[in-house]
C-alpha cells in the first residue's frame, strides 16, 4: 500500500468518526425543533420554521466553509462548522427557557452549520485521489452518520428526563446531547485530519497544475455552464433534498396530530434517518458499479414508492413509519450517487468550490421545502402534502432520461 492510499484510508476513518459523533444533533434538529417552533410560535403554520432555518443555516454556512476549506484545509473548517454547531445548541436551550421564538430560529440557523459540516464531509472523502472508489468513498463516510443519527432522537425521551433534572424547559433536553457530541466531533476533526486531505491534494496537484484558479460564487457558476452533467448532478441532489426535507419536517406533527407521543416520533425519526445513511456504502457501491445516474434514477423511485405509502396511508402509523422509511432510502441514493457524480465530473482544482455552491442549493432548496410544507400541512393535510411533493421527483426523473440521451448521443 502505497502512502496516498494510506493516507487516504486514515482519512475516512477520522471522517468517519466525527461523522458518527456529529450525527447525534441531526435528528433533534428538525423533529423536536419542529415541535419546539410550534409550541413557542403558537401556530403549527410556523412548525416548518425549524426545517427552513436549519437548512437556510446550512445553506449560508456552505460556501464560506468552502472557501474556508480551500484556504485552511479541511480540519480548520470541519472543526470551525461543528463549533457553531455547538453555539446553536446552547442558543436553542436558551430559547426554550425563555419562549423565545426568535432566539429559537437563531439557535437553529447556527445549528445549522452542523449539517453544512456534514454535508462537507462527505466531499472530503474524496479530496485525495482514489480511482473508481468515489461512490464508496462518499458512502462510507455518509453511512458513518448512522450511529448517532439514528441514536439521537431515540434519545429524546431521556433527554427531556435529563433536561428535567436540571431544571430545563420542555423539550430544551434532548439538545445537551447535541452540545456533547458537536463537542467531540470539533476536537475529532481538529486533532484527527492529519495531514489534511485536502491541502495534501492541493500540494499533490501543484506538480501537474501552476494555475492559480479563483474561489467565488461567480466562478462555480462558470464552472456549471462547462460540465451539463454537473449541473444536472447539483439539480438532483437539491431536489431530492426538497422532498425530503419538507416530508420528514412535518411527520412529528401529523404524527402528534395522530395522538402519538414524542417517544413514538423520535423512534420513526430512528428509521428514517437510518434509510438515509445505513445503506449509503450500498448506494456507494451501485453508484460505482452500476452507474451513477442510474442510481439517482433508483432514488427517485423510491421516493415515489414513499409518498405512496406515506400520502395513501396517511391515517395508519406503520404505513407512515414505512413510507418515511423509504423516504429515507431514496435520499440516500440520491445524494451518495449525486454527489458522486458532481466529484467524479469537475477538474480537482474546481471541485471545493463547486462543492460549496451544490451544498448551498441543496440546503437552499431543502428551506424552502421546510417553509412551505407546514403551510401545505395546514392547507392540504398530510396527504396532500405527499402529493406534492411528487412534483420534484418528477422533474428529476425527466432529467436523468434527458442527461442520458445526451450522453448516448455524444458517445454514439
Amino acid at each position: 500500500m502505497n502512502d496516498i492510499e494510506q493516507i487516504q484510508r486514515r482519512t475516512i476513518k477520522v471522517l468517519a468518526l466525527g461523522q458518527v459523533l456529529g450525527g447525534f444533533g441531526l435528528g433533534s434538529t428538525l423533529s423536536i425543533g419542529s415541535l419546539l417552533a410550534k409550541d413557542l410560535s403558537g401556530s403549527e403554520a410556523w412548525a416548518g420554521s425549524a426545517a427552513t432555518f436549519s437548512t437556510l443555516g446550512s445553506a449560508i454556512w456552505a460556501i464560506p466553509l468552502a472557501r474556508l476549506a480551500y484556504a485552511r484545509g479541511r480540519r480548520v473548517s470541519l472543526a470551525m462548522g461543528a463549533g457553531f454547531a455547538i453555539t446553536g445548541a446552547i442558543t436553542v436551550i436558551n430559547a426554550a427557557g425563555y419562549r423565545s421564538f426568535p432566539l429559537l430560529l437563531l439557535g437553529i440557523f447556527l445549528l445549522g452549520a452542523g449539517s453544512a459540516t456534514s454535508l462537507q464531509a462527505r466531499f472530503a472523502a474524496t479530496d485525495i485521489p482514489s480511482a473508481g472508489k468515489t461512490g464508496r468513498s462518499i458512502g462510507l463516510v455518509v453511512w458513518a452518520t448512522t450511529v448517532g443519527a439514528v441514536t439521537g432522537p431515540n434519545l429524546f425521551g431521556p433527554g427531556e428526563e435529563l433536561g428535567r433534572a436540571l431544571g430545563l424547559a420542555p423539550l430544551a433536553g434532548p439538545f445537551l446531547f447535541t452540545v456533547a457530541a458537536q463537542t467531540c466531533s470539533t476536537l475529532v476533526f481538529w486533532f484527527g485530519l492529519r495531514p489534511d486531505p485536502l491541502k495534501y491534494a492541493q500540494e499533490l496537484l501543484k506538480d501537474t497544475s501552476k494555475t492559480k484558479h479563483k474561489i467565488s460564487f461567480k466562478s462555480a457558476i462558470d464552472t456549471l455552464k462547462q460540465y451539463p452533467v454537473a449541473r444536472f448532478s447539483v439539480l438532483s441532489i437539491a431536489l431530492s433534498h426538497m422532498v425530503m426535507v419538507s416530508v420528514m419536517a412535518m411527520t412529528p406533527v401529523h404524527l402528534q396530530h395522530m395522538g402519538y407521543d414524542i417517544v413514538v416520533v423520535g423512534f420513526t425519526i430512528s428509521l428514517h434517518i437510518a434509510g438515509m445513511y445505513a445503506m449509503s456504502p450500498v448506494m456507494g457501491f451501485l453508484a460505482d458499479k452500476v452507474g451513477k445516474i442510474q442510481t439517482i434514477f433508483i432514488g427517485q423511485a423510491l421516493f415515489v414508492s414513499a409518498l405512496l405509502f406515506a400520502g395513501l396511508g396517511h391515517a395508519d402509523r406503520l404505513m407512515v413509519t414505512i413510507g418515511l422509511t423509504l423516504l429515507g432510502l431514496g435520499w440516500s441514493a440520491a445524494t451518495v450517487a449525486g454527489s458522486a457524480l458532481l466529484s467524479a465530473t469537475l477538474p480537482a482544482e474546481e471541485k471545493t468550490n463547486v462543492q460549496g455552491l451544490s451544498d448551498s442549493l441543496m440546503n437552499l432548496s431543502g428551506a424552502f421545502g421546510g417553509a412551505i410544507a407546514g403551510l401545505l400541512l395546514a392547507s392540504f393535510h398530510f396527504e396532500g402534502l405527499n402529493a406534492i411533493a411528487l412534483v420534484p421527483v418528477s422533474v428529476v426523473t425527466v432529467l436523468i432520461f434527458a442527461i442520458s440521451r445526451k450522453n448516448k448521443l455524444a458517445n454514439s
